[in-house]
């Protein structure tokens, strides 16, 4: 079969190359892939620049969902035919402080589907049984395979930034990440400014219709100033920075009240200079989030069933894996919010 495989490290060396199919092992199932999302850490294992372990040769893709073809010895509570997704931690060591807490994302060990394992940018692919979620018939396979970045926005604004009725929210950052944010700071009861770029005139204008109260063009030269002035007296309560843009991190630390919630979401994929002062000065929280749960999968899943959380607005463009190239340029140069390949045509 044919799929999308990084087949060497280092910056590029990826291709459309022919693979075997998969079979599933003990405690795996088989899954037909009938959508697969482009992520913007596809991008970063693209260019050699990613922190997660990536072992090449390897087929790409953890953003997915698919019809059940085949069961490994030892699964139950799952069949053949039934609609699902999938969270991409692979494996764990089950051991460490982490996995026997229930943070399992934080694993040292933690090899990941699309990364390490072989993941969903081919017809098949196979993972662990005890990593499927079953999607409700009222999620289409476009919706369930944003069901990885909606639960790590779950995390993003419901835990570590624990938005609450009446917060005031700056989301740096229209891609994905800041869009799905949108949504769940509106569902929490917030006000959402959500901020871009000149070049995002489309993305602001889907933010808009997906909740935000307002939207800002940060490269305006009155940027800072009219978010002061949106934000009012009571400041910014929490900022979470989407965009990957070491300015919009700067930005976010200038503009965020004291006593602030700021969640770095984005991966940068370089250091760079940040004022760590202001956290001192004005007593901030600042947290990473990293992956996801099942618990904020769970969440994920039940709201875009509801019609709460909406997939559908974000993806741009459908691609069969022979236009592989096509989507990752679209998606890197930005022409695109988000691609999903469609493994099954030709």
């Amino acid at each position: 079969m044919k799929a999308i495989v990084k087949y060497q490290e280092g910056d590029g060396y990826i291709g459309l190359r022919d693979v075997p199919e998969p079979e599933p092992g003990e405690g795996d199932v088989k899954i037909s892939v009938q959508a697969a999302g482009i992520c913007g850490s596809d991008l970063h294992i693209w260019h050699g620049d990613i922190e997660i372990p990536v072992k090449p040769p390897v087929t790409l893709g953890h953003e997915f969902s698919g019809v059940i073809t085949a069961l490994g010895p030892g699964v139950t509570g799952l069949a053949i035919g039934q609609r699902v997704t999938a969270e991409n931690s692979h494996s764990v060591c089950g051991r460490c402080e982490y996995c026997m807490t229930g943070d399992y994302n934080l694993c040292a060990e933690r090899l990941a589907t699309g990364y390490a394992y072989n993941g969903a940018f081919a017809p098949f692919c196979v993972v662990p049984a005890h990593r499927v979620h079953i999607l409700p018939d009222s999620v289409d396979f476009l919706t369930g395979a944003l069901s990885d970045p909606s639960a790590c926005t779950y995390r993003a604004v419901c835990e570590k930034g624990q938005v609450a009725p009446g917060d005031t929210v700056l989301i740096l950052g229209v891609g994905p990440m800041g869009l799905f944010s949108t949504q769940y700071a509106k569902l929490s009861g917030s006000k959402v400014i959500l901020a871009g770029t000149a070049a995002d005139t489309a993305r602001l204008a889907i933010g808009r219709e997906l909740g935000a109260d307002h939207t800002i063009d940060v490269t305006q030269p009155e940027a800072a100033e009219e978010v002061k002035r949106l934000a009012g007296h009571a400041g910014i309560d929490v900022v979470l920075e989407c965009s990957g843009a070491p300015d919009a991190a700067r930005m976010g630390l200038q503009l965020i009240k004291k006593r602030g919630r700021f969640v770095l979401v984005g991966i940068h994929g370089r250091p760079f200079e940040l004022d760590f002062d202001q956290i001192l000065y004005k007593e901030l929280v600042v947290k990473g989030m990293f992956s996801h749960k099942y618990e904020a999968w769970k969440k994920a899943i039940a709201l875009a069933a509801q019609g709460l959380i909406k997939a559908r607005p974000l993806i741009t463009d459908v691609l069969p894996l022979s236009e592989w190239e096509k989507g990752f340029r679209r998606f890197a140069e930005r022409k695109a919010i988000k691609v999903i390949f469609e493994p099954q045509r030709a």
